[in-house]
């Protein structure tokens, strides 16, 4: 059985609360789960000290027993110390598409056509 420490969502339309939670990961997101060791509410403030509750007794035990975090309680354990988080870096991510690239292209064409008869009249 492949454990997972995941967010469940609760709360009202558009009031988002999340229980963070182990659960199966074949279970459903909001379904059956085993534990609940703690909670979020993105509607606080980020600076708010109740925004994330961690039972950090409960989360020790269960990453010992093989649970994976997903990436966002990741990073909730992180900032609380309980485990590292290498961040990530892509370089190519900036980079524009195909397409976009051939516009570009095309667009800065155009322009140096243009610039280059202005450039002949004025001589």
């Amino acid at each position: 059985m492949s454990l997972k420490i995941r967010l469940t969502r609760g709360g009202a339309k558009k009031r988002p609360y999340y229980r963070i939670v182990v659960a199966d990961a074949r279970s459903p997101r909001d379904g059956r789960f085993i534990d609940k060791v703690g909670t979020y509410d993105p509607m606080k403030p980020k600076d708010d000290a109740s925004r994330i509750t961690l039972d950090n007794d409960k989360i020790t035990a269960w990453l010992a027993k093989g649970a994976q975090p997903t990436d966002r309680v990741l990073r909730f354990l992180d900032a609380a110390g309980l485990m590292k988080r290498n961040p990530r870096n892509n370089p190519e991510k900036a980079v524009p598409g195909k397409k976009a690239q051939e516009r570009s292209d095309a667009k800065a064409a155009a322009a140096a056509a243009a610039a280059a008869p202005a450039e002949g009249d004025a001589a």
